[in-house]
């Protein structure tokens, strides 16, 4: 398989980020906030998850263009959101009544432990440096850990996502006909 140019990358980039105007809300009002993420192969395969999982929308904070390609159609489908700080983000979400949750290996609550708002929040870090911000200066955030029996020290920021995710999901019985029984 050819790999791309980053010329190509950026064509692509745009032309899904225009369609993405059109992306509708999916089925549960649970979003998604990237901080500072890479803007590789994890962007994509987030909104591809968010799509699966009916998401309200993804917002990208200080995140430049992405190769949509593993996305597999997913970013034109999922309402993305474009943030230049953190702090721009949480008072908008804040505003329409979001409940914050950061995904951090040092988190003071176990995912699972207690039922999530249906208007939540999930805020993940970029692979390496974690949050942008101090969370210090945010106290409404939740600082929550998927529990782990392994050794490695945290899991791929993708797969993070979408073990939130289905977790929000299963809390609801997913409450849509079209999706399977998740317990």
């Amino acid at each position: 398989m050819k790999k791309k140019s980053r010329r190509q990358i950026l064509l692509s980039y745009e032309k899904e980020r225009q369609r993405n105007v059109l992306a509708e809300p999916g089925v549960h009002e649970f979003v998604l906030v990237l901080d500072r993420l890479k803007p590789g192969f994890n962007v994509a395969k987030i909104f591809r998850s968010a799509e699966a999982f009916g998401a309200r929308a993804v917002h990208l904070v200080a995140i430049g263009p992405f190769d949509p390609g593993p996305a597999k159609g997913s970013f034109r489908k999922v309402p993305a959101r474009f943030h230049e700080d953190f702090a721009v983000c949480h008072a908008e979400l804040l505003a329409e009544g979001y409940t914050f949750f950061l995904l951090d290996p040092e988190g003071e609550a176990a995912l699972g432990d207690d039922d999530l708002p249906s208007k939540s929040a999930f805020v993940l870090g970029h692979e390496e440096f974690g949050f942008s911000f101090d969370a210090q200066k945010f106290p409404n955030l939740k600082k929550l850990v998927i529990p782990q029996f392994g050794s490695v020290q945290s899991l791929n920021v993708s797969i993070a996502a979408s073990v939130v995710m289905y977790e929000y999901v299963r809390q609801r019985k997913a409450g849509d006909s079209k999706s399977k029984d998740l317990d």
